[in-house]
């Protein structure tokens, strides 16, 4: 399966933010039990993350991150992209 990558920047408050990420999480790891082998962190600057998941195509990745709970609360703008490995 290719890999993904939602790189996002969070676009409200961080106090609003925060209570989403409960949800998003859990989303993640819902993910992780359906073999999309997914992984999610923040920037170490904050204010903004990345997704890395595989899904079978662009159109079904656009479907999992439309569900992602910080893109349904409208918490995140984010950039999605195929990521093509070249080294293991």
């Amino acid at each position: 399966m290719p890999w993904f990558v939602k790189i996002e920047k969070g676009i409200v408050d961080k106090t609003i933010f925060d209570q989403h990420v409960p949800a998003h999480k859990a989303y993640v790891r819902d993910l992780i039990d359906r073999g999309h082998r997914a992984k999610t962190g923040y920037w170490g600057c904050l204010g903004g993350g990345m997704m890395l998941f595989q899904a079978n195509s662009m159109t079904e990745a656009e479907a999992i991150v439309a569900q992602d709970p910080l893109v349904k609360s409208g918490c995140v703008k984010y950039e999605l992209y195929e990521w093509r490995i070249v080294v293991e």
